[in-house]
């Protein structure tokens, strides 16, 4: 768990990071370094659109996980089975090389309970996508973000995605994915419930 615990970064204030007139700077020089010139017309505005741009794609630093599941419903009718949100969209980028991964996140829980707003479940998403990642972070992250906050019964949560920083550099192998796996309580002693999990994705795929 101290894994998890150290990739979940610690909000910053405002007077802690770099002013917006020195994250545009940075871009001048990246301008330079490549070889343009970020005074010519094209690129006068580029170093703002790129901070504007940053500020929104990396937004994931300024959200709690939590914040977004604290609020559960108990009124479920004695519902206490699976509930699997599938091809949920998502777009991050690499830690490495700040380049984008984009892919889809299956999530599964068994309540306890009590149940979370659909929506939410996707918006927790979004939070650890929008951060510098590497996927299987990025896959634990989710998985245990649910799991201590909802308290369910297990978590399950697989995550595909096509890494631009193998499509576009290095061995350029575009089309290839990439998939990662995390389980939590009866998703991870019991090996029927990953099945479960498993079946009803493909059934999804399936139709």
């Amino acid at each position: 768990m101290d894994a998890i615990v150290k990739t979940f970064p610690n909000k910053e204030s405002e007077s802690d990071r770099p002013s917006q007139a020195e994250a545009e700077a940075a871009v001048r020089t990246l301008l330079r370094w490549v070889g343009d010139d970020p005074d010519r017309e094209g690129l006068i505005d580029t170093p703002k659109r790129v901070a504007k741009a940053y500020r929104d794609l990396f937004g994931g630093y300024d959200e709690d996980p939590e914040d977004v599941l604290g609020r559960t419903f108990e009124e479920v009718s004695g519902y206490d089975d699976i509930v699997l949100m599938r091809d949920i969209p998502f777009f991050s980028h690499c830690e490495h090389h700040m380049v984008p991964i984009i892919g889809r996140a299956h999530v599964a829980y068994l309540p306890d309970g009590k149940v979370v707003g659909l929506s939410k479940i996707a918006r927790v998403i979004d939070i650890f996508a929008r951060r510098l990642q590497t996927q299987e972070a990025m896959t634990a992250q989710i998985a245990h973000s649910i799991d201590e906050t909802l308290r369910p019964l297990g978590v399950a949560v697989m995550v595909e995605g096509e890494h631009m920083c193998m499509a576009m550099r290095g061995i350029r192998k575009q089309g290839s994915t990439t998939m990662t796996t995390t389980f939590t309580g009866q998703f991870k002693s019991d090996a029927q419930q990953q099945v479960r999990f498993m079946t009803m994705l493909k059934g999804f795929a399936a139709r």
